[in-house]
């Protein structure tokens, strides 16, 4: 993946600012729409959010495990 420590640091810390954007317009959906609209949405969501952890942010950890926040399992 990512070789460059600083930048797979720069890397780790959008992945996580991205995830956070995702949760929230999860909520805001779940707020403001029928529940199919929400439940679409959530599924959708999650699907993204996987391939963000498992192709991008695990790679990243993997290669770089001091950069790994301590919250994430």
């Amino acid at each position: 993946m990512i070789n460059d420590k600083g930048i797979a640091k720069e890397i780790s810390q959008l992945m996580l600012e991205y995830a956070a954007k995702l949760d929230v317009s999860v909520a805001l959906v779940k707020q403001k729409c029928s529940m199919e609209e929400f439940e679409a949405y959530r599924k959708a969501v999650g699907t993204v959010m996987g391939y963000m952890l498992l192709d991008v942010m695990n790679p990243l950890y993997e290669k770089h495990p001091d950069i790994k926040p301590n919250d994430l399992m």
